[in-house]
């Protein structure tokens, strides 16, 4: 029986790249990680055998990394060795295989969150100091003392 690739979907954080092998009721499911590679393999639920193989982008603490089976799928979080680096894509060649996609529920550009927010502090410092500098009071001389 031939094998096939499991529909894979990727996602990039600051300290760690996120995969999710899409494979329901999975068994024998083995995920090896290595500092440059995935390799996942395991069984769907009608007994074809599932592989990928992935040439990571850059370097990854495999160390540090780690999977979590569910009934729907494989996650696997994968610690990158230089934190608050950027992929661009998730494998080391520039070609996308078929059956990799960008999870875009859970994608967010964090790259220029920091910048962001420090423009944001500084707009709500401005605004702050406009309402505490206190001008001179205003001339009440024109209202009446007959009330």
């Amino acid at each position: 029986m031939a094998r096939q690739p499991a529909k894979t979907l990727w996602y990039d954080r600051p300290r760690y790249v996120f995969l999710e092998f899409c494979v329901e009721d999975s068994t024998d499911v083995k995920v090896d990680i290595d500092d440059h590679r995935v390799v996942f393999s395991c069984k769907n639920a009608d007994g074809v055998e599932m592989y990928n193989e992935i040439n990571l982008y850059t370097r990854v603490n495999s160390k540090d990394s780690q999977q979590k089976r569910s009934d729907r799928s494989i996650t696997c979080f994968i610690r990158k060795w230089k934190e608050k680096v950027a992929w661009p894509r998730l494998t080391k060649e520039n070609i996308k295989p078929v059956w990799l996609f960008v999870d875009f529920d859970n994608w967010r550009d964090w790259e220029g969150d920091e910048e962001a927010e420090m423009a944001m502090a500084e707009q709500y410092a401005e605004l702050l100091q406009k309402v505490t500098v206190k001008g001179t009071p205003p001339a009440m001389d024109d209202l009446d003392d007959d009330i």
